[in-house]
């Protein structure tokens, strides 16, 4: 039996893996699936400018394993942004995400990410124009307010007009982001977690569905979340310690726990079908025994001697047997 929330939306999954640069790209998406077969996941943040001129099937193909996936869409030009959704629903995406919430010196640049918090009529035009273009949701992920604009009524406006042009799903990060002086990786700690306000969005406009991300490491502090919002997203957590995911999986869906092993011999003939490196994907699953004697063994072999390997199964079983020696 399903274990979520009763106020829990069917638009959107009640657990999603957030989009992370460098992180959730395809490899990672199809491990991340067999641990979690219910979570919604997500690619990187892919510029329109990359779709448009770069090598669009390395960009955006992915296995059918992963499915319900997102793509993740950074941009601000309304036309390039309704191609690119275009080209993501022919994909065989299963939604499209505007990314408003990215705090990057390189993002802002190109004048999107978080500083499209400060012009949401632009967002809406955005959305529209790819709702126009597309018969698959489009969403937004943002943060609650940027620099010294971080207060309620600031995200009510945002929210406001958004959803005016029909985006009726809405992932917020429970941090404001400053746009000048703190790094992406401080703008992820330092801002204080504000749920509060987040939590008054869903209040007064529950018709939305109001997904919550920041901040959630606990399983308790997560089923305490959905209490109030529609649905959680787990970021890092979720990719540092990924047998995280199973716990949830077991909380909110009742999915019973895969062996930690089984999912690393599961993993084995993906890798083998793949033409990239065998660290391309391997790199993803050092955090799968977090936690546990043996670890760190487990974690050397597929970071260092995994460079040198011919072997896919070699490598990860020798990672393995270094587990299992030292458990």
């Amino acid at each position: 039996m399903r274990k979520v929330a009763e106020n829990s939306s069917p638009k959107h999954p009640v657990l999603s893996v957030a989009p992370m640069i460098d992180w959730t790209d395809r490899h990672c998406r199809v491990f991340h699936r067999l641990l979690s077969p219910n979570a919604l996941l997500y690619t990187e943040m892919i510029t329109t400018s990359a779709i448009l001129n770069g090598d669009r099937n390395r960009l955006l193909g992915f296995s059918d394993v992963e499915h319900p996936v997102a793509l993740q869409l950074g941009g601000s030009d309304l036309a390039d942004l309704a191609t690119c959704a275009k080209i993501g629903e022919d994909f065989g995406y299963d939604a499209i995400n505007l990314n408003c919430g990215c705090p990057s010196d390189r993002v802002q640049k190109g004048a999107f990410g978080a500083c499209l918090m400060a012009d949401p009529q632009l967002v809406a035009d955005s959305v529209a124009a790819m709702k126009a273009a597309v018969n698959i949701p489009v969403t937004v992920k943002c943060r609650i307010g940027i620099d010294d604009s971080d207060d309620y009524n600031f995200l009510e406006d945002f929210i406001k007009k958004i959803s005016a042009a029909g985006c009726d799903t809405f992932i917020i990060h429970a941090r404001k982001a400053w746009l000048k002086g703190l790094s992406p990786k401080e703008n992820r700690e330092i801002p204080p977690l504000r749920y509060d306000i987040a939590a008054e969005i869903k209040k007064n406009y529950p018709n939305l569905t109001i997904i919550l991300n920041g901040g959630l490491t606990k399983l308790d502090h997560i089923q305490d979340a959905l209490k109030t919002f529609d649905g959680v997203m787990i970021g890092r957590e979720a990719y540092n310690n990924p047998y995280f995911l199973t716990e949830m999986e077991l909380a909110l869906y009742g999915t019973p726990q895969p062996d930690r092993i089984e999912i690393c011999e599961k993993m084995i003939p993906y890798i083998e079908s793949q033409s990239s490196t065998i660290h391309s994907t391997t790199r993803h699953m050092l955090g799968l025994f977090n936690g546990m004697r043996g670890a760190r063994s487990f974690r050397q072999i597929l970071s260092t001697e995994v460079h040198t390997a011919t072997s896919t199964k070699e490598i990860v079983q020798k990672a393995l047997s270094a587990l299992q020696q030292t458990t």
